[in-house]
């Protein structure tokens, strides 16, 4: 599986567990056959988009493009950490040391 979808299909496959789902119900919710669903999770196969919007709202959860500098204010506040990637922790917010007085 190429290293730039591979934390993806674990994000999947881990919101299937994490819902107590098998690969046949999620399969069935969006119409795909259960042997190339699971050649998805293993990342033998490439899919589109859309099977992967349909995948994710299957699980509850929703695709979303963001901002590069904003991923770590985002992780905070999911409270996921991705140990690859992940940049030195760091607070989602931060007050200024100037008074606006």
């Amino acid at each position: 599986m190429p290293h730039n979808t591979r934390s993806l299909i674990e994000s999947l496959k881990a919101a299937r567990q994490e819902a107590g789902l098998s690969q046949r119900a999620v399969a069935q919710k969006t119409g795909i056959d259960q042997s190339n669903f699971s050649k998805i999770e293993t990342g033998k196969t490439d899919i589109t988009l859309s099977t992967l919007v349909e995948i994710a709202r299957a699980l509850d959860r929703e695709l979303m493009l963001v901002p590069r500098k904003f991923v770590p204010a985002v992780k905070t506040i999911i409270g996921g950490k991705d140990e690859d990637t992940a940049p030195s922790p760091r607070p989602a917010y931060q007050l200024d040391d100037e008074d606006d007085d």
